[in-house]
């Protein structure tokens, strides 16, 4: 797959570092806000951002073959069960997505078995995956099927006015193949970055750790389609091309958790330079969640120590990317608010 990104006009982001300088404080005395409202302004070329921002979570839902091997300690109808959940209006997300002023959208993309509920989108690209531990998750076809759902709904949702994108997931078993495509994307030992997902004790954490060698070791991906059809995970996919299809219509999109993690890393094999292009929400409490950040110099807005996924971290911090953009577009300037600058300004 050949994903070219759109050229990124840096006068943009230079125009909004003057605008940010012109306003009734002391320089930089925003610190982060400031930096988030630069790179929204120059992702979008929208120096007046309309607000409330329009945000729309997708919280992509896939099963897992490898949950055969015992590395969940829930059992694998829970991610069906979840689905009626969110539909409900009864899961994390849906009480932050509230409170953050985002729509919620539930994708079926490779649930095992048949869901049938309002409201639910049907893109299913497979019946959950296969076991990775002992054969390709999924078919390359069926990878590059779920990286384009993420991309179509991306187009969709740029077509009508969403401004902001948060990519949630949904899938018993699904820590296992992000751990893999992380470990595989970044060349790191399953130790550093397998962690106990649904809360696997410590002779359950070890097991992980060597299913994951074990999958590392059976599969030798030679690009990153084939590192997402080996390792698996219609969801992760479908996140993955997410990221891609944000990137191309230059809607900003907000990286969650673990698994976000995972198809942001896909989805950057695909499109180098993709960083500039994604807000980091959070930093997950998984094991590894740290390590990837600092390897990738990628700053979270929050750290709450949150696992949850389901793009909760990202949706409380679209609500700090929304403050830094009121800031600048509603703070008052020096000049209209008739204040004198302080000798920092005369100076510059």
């Amino acid at each position: 797959m050949e994903i070219r990104l759109p050229e990124l006009d840096w006068s943009h982001y230079e125009r909004a570092s003057r605008h940010l300088d012109n306003l009734t404080k002391p320089k930089g005395s925003l610190g982060y806000l400031e930096e988030i409202a630069r790179r929204y302004v120059l992702i979008t070329e929208d120096h007046e951002p309309d607000l409330p921002l329009k945000k729309r979570v997708y919280v992509f839902a896939g099963d897992h073959g490898v949950v055969e091997e015992g590395v969940s300690t829930y059992p694998q109808e829970v991610t069906r069960q979840m689905i009626y959940n969110f539909l409900s209006g009864g899961a994390g997300i849906n009480v932050i997505a509230r409170q953050a002023g985002a729509e919620v959208f539930v994708v079926d993309v490779g649930v095992a078995g048949e869901v049938e509920a309002e409201g639910l989108i049907r893109r299913k690209i497979c019946y959950g995956t296969r076991n990775l531990a002992k054969e390709p998750a999924m078919s390359r076809e069926e990878a590059e099927k779920a990286i384009r759902v993420g991309m179509e709904l991306a187009e969709e949702a740029a077509k009508e006015g969403v401004k902001l994108l948060i990519p949630g997931d949904m899938g018993i078993g699904n820590t296992t193949p992000s751990a893999c495509l992380i470990c595989h994307f970044l060349r790191e030992a399953p130790e550093k970055i397998v962690g106990r997902g649904t809360g696997v004790d410590d002779e359950g954490l070890a097991h992980k750790i060597e299913v994951v060698r074990q999958a590392l070791t059976l599969h030798q991906p030679k690009d990153p389609v084939e590192a997402l059809a080996a390792f698996g995970g219609a969801e992760i996919g479908a996140i993955t091309g997410l990221f891609l299809g944000g990137a191309r219509h230059r809607v900003p999109v907000v990286v969650d958790g673990f698994i976000s993690l995972a198809g942001f890393l896909t989805a950057r094999a695909l499109a180098p330079g993709l960083e500039n292009y994604i807000f980091c929400g959070h930093v997950s409490a998984e094991n590894g969640a740290r390590v990837i950040l600092e390897k990738l110099k990628l700053r979270p807005i929050v750290d709450l120590e949150m696992r949850l996924g389901e793009g909760t971290g990202a949706a409380l911090a679209s609500m700090i990317i929304e403050t830094a953009l009121r800031i600048y577009r509603e703070m008052a300037t020096f000049d209209g608010a008739g204040v004198a600058r302080g000798k920092e300004f005369e100076q510059s």
